[in-house]
């Protein structure tokens, strides 16, 4: 008599290598605290490193212990695999985190067979969970000032206490009241059904630890957030009350690192952040707290969904075109996909390889609010009909071996996608005066953020980085970063005859990993007056001995202060 198909086996061994990722997950995350209250800021940046690499790591565990419990004609017999959802769907009926769950399923499943079984009915293309829940539990609480808004936020603060001193509690305190009267209207303040509702946990990045909530009367809304800074032997600072829902989606921008965060109901907190910020796209937000490839399930459904809901067909994105990127668009969808091109300029020194290297790299990175964040794709299927005729001969053209029609659908065989922004050079060309002078000062800002944090852009034309709908300038070109502490720096040596001064090419050696600053000002600016402008605002960039300042510093363990928030009144120490 054959033996019964092991699905009921299958899904409890899938599940249970998602619970061993959880643990550690929420092991890491749940030390962020002590890192905060140590001011272990090193440590910081490797944890958060060691939970990003985690759930592939993790994946690959739970494929290898599948192949080792079950025969492959078994395992890997796909026509049975409904069977496995199914007995998977019954055992996170009654979880907390039964959509990331399901993710985890589809990780699996994508572990163990090509991208060519992949269908709804193996995998979770669509998720099974309910769009609306009841709330399971509560992750809230709730202050009401009644009129005494220095008491409420005293209340506050004697809820949400670290193992550290305030440095200056009273003085803190003055000042938030003084900034809540200054954001809200006066009669808000008044009003008695004024509320302030916060996340219970606290959440954890880099250098800062914030409050998050929201203020609310019977009519209106504002989102809040509170963040705290630890001043290494001076106690915890609470540094500003923000209220602006363009600041408070800043701080959950697309180009920082992922927040650490006790998060008991997944879906719960990402509806309460939703609700604050409704701006954001939920894939976007499971992501800003860790939870990245759920948010990549996220934006997929997004994906598949306007396309089949809309006409919008992928054309070539604007700008100048990329010597080793191919970038594609949908105008009504607002992200980018970018394709490795089968060849690239000759004056560029990589390969593919070394590309996916690089673009990999700056997920585990600190972003510092100056590099979009990525999500890599494989076998991406879309309908023929979705693609400009020119967008696909070009796609065709110039990327043969990732771009392939089948029938009446287009196979993309690997992309990254990225969030869509103006091009900086195209920003300029029809910016006024005051725009071009703040673009080009946040534009430096980003170059100087970016090496503090040791990144080195590399290729620093105004055509890699992008201006975001906030107007803040991000990097989003990858092909040529490295740590700054990589790169060596150096003036160029003054010439040792006339014949040296005149020489077509340069008469020294130059290292493959040597930068010449004061060679960027002509390389960076076609335009003479924002050239001028540019050194008047960072000139010390054309400096070597700058970069060198930079490396210095990072090497005796330096971690800088990057805010993703406008500090009023306060020192940037």
């Amino acid at each position: 008599m054959p033996q019964p198909w092991p699905a009921a086996e299958i899904a409890q061994m899938i599940l249970d290598g998602f619970d061993d990722y959880r643990e550690h997950f929420r092991q890491i995350t749940d030390g962020a605290r002590a890192r905060f209250e140590r001011a272990q800021w090193q440590e910081t940046q490797i944890a958060s490193a060691a939970r990003i690499n985690l759930y592939e790591a993790k994946v690959s565990e739970v494929v290898g212990r599948l192949h080792a419990a079950f025969e492959a004609e078994v395992l890997m017999d796909v026509g049975c695999w409904p069977l496995v959802k199914s007995a998977y769907i019954s055992l996170i009926d009654l979880r907390f985190d039964d959509e990331l769950s399901e993710t985890w399923y589809n990780s699996i499943f994508c572990g163990l067979f090509s991208h060519d079984l992949i269908s709804d009915g193996c995998m979770f293309i669509h998720t099974t969970r309910p769009s609306l829940r009841r709330p399971r539990a509560a992750q809230t609480q709730i202050y009401k000032p009644q009129g005494q808004l220095s008491n409420m936020l005293a209340s506050i603060f004697a809820d949400y206490r670290f193992s550290e001193d305030y440095a200056d509690l009273d003085r803190d305190l003055r000042r938030l009241e003084a900034q809540l009267r200054e954001n809200l209207p006066d009669w808000v303040c008044k009003d008695p059904e004024l509320s302030v509702e916060l996340f219970s946990s606290v959440l954890y990045r880099n250098k800062g630890a914030y409050l998050v909530g929201r203020i609310h009367t019977t009519d209106e809304q504002w989102p809040l957030v509170i963040p705290f800074l630890h001043r290494e032997g001076r106690g915890i600072q609470i540094d500003a009350l923000i209220t602006d829902e363009a600041d408070v989606s800043i701080i959950f921008s697309f180009t920082r690192s992922y927040f650490m965060v006790d998060v008991p109901v997944p879906a719960e907190f990402i509806g309460f952040l939703k609700r604050i910020l409704p701006g954001k796209h939920i894939a976007e937000l499971y992501t800003s707290i860790g939870f990245y490839k759920h948010g990549k399930s996220e934006f997929y459904r997004a994906l598949i969904n306007h396309l089949a809901n809309t006409d919008d067909q992928f054309i070539m994105a604007p700008g100048v075109r990329g010597m080793v990127m191919s970038v594609f668009t949908l105008p009504g969808f607002n992200t980018v996909f970018k394709i490795i091109k089968d060849r690239f300029s000759p004056s560029k020194n990589v390969d593919r390889a070394t590309v996916i290297e690089k673009y990999r790299l700056v997920k585990s990175v600190d972003r510092v609010g100056r590099m979009a964040d990525t999500q890599e794709f494989a076998d991406f299927r879309f309908p023929l009909s979705k693609f400009d005729p020119a967008c696909l001969a070009e796609l065709l053209d110039v990327a043969a071996s990732t771009v392939e029609v089948e029938g009446d659908s287009v196979l993309i065989r690997h992309c990254w996608t990225e969030r869509r922004m103006t091009p900086l050079n195209l920003y300029l060309e029809n910016a006024n005066d005051a725009q071009v002078r703040e673009a080009l000062e946040d534009y430096g800002l980003a170059i100087k953020q970016l090496a503090a944090a040791n990144i080195f852009p590399g290729d620093m034309l105004l055509k890699n980085f992008g201006v975001t709908r906030h107007g803040r300038v991000v990097f989003y070109d990858y092909d040529e970063i490295c740590f700054l502490t990589e790169a060596n720096f150096r003036h160029i040596p003054q010439p040792r005859t006339p014949e040296d001064e005149m020489a077509s090419e340069p008469w020294y050696s130059i290292g493959p990993l040597d930068v010449f600053p004061e060679e960027f000002p002509p390389f960076l600016f076609a335009d003479s007056a924002q050239r001028q402008l540019f050194d008047q605002l960072h000139g010390e960039l054309y400096n070597a001995d700058y970069w060198k300042g930079l490396q210095e510093a990072i090497r005796a363990g330096k971690v800088i202060d990057v805010f993703p928030y406008r500090r009023k009144g306060l020192d940037n120490e």
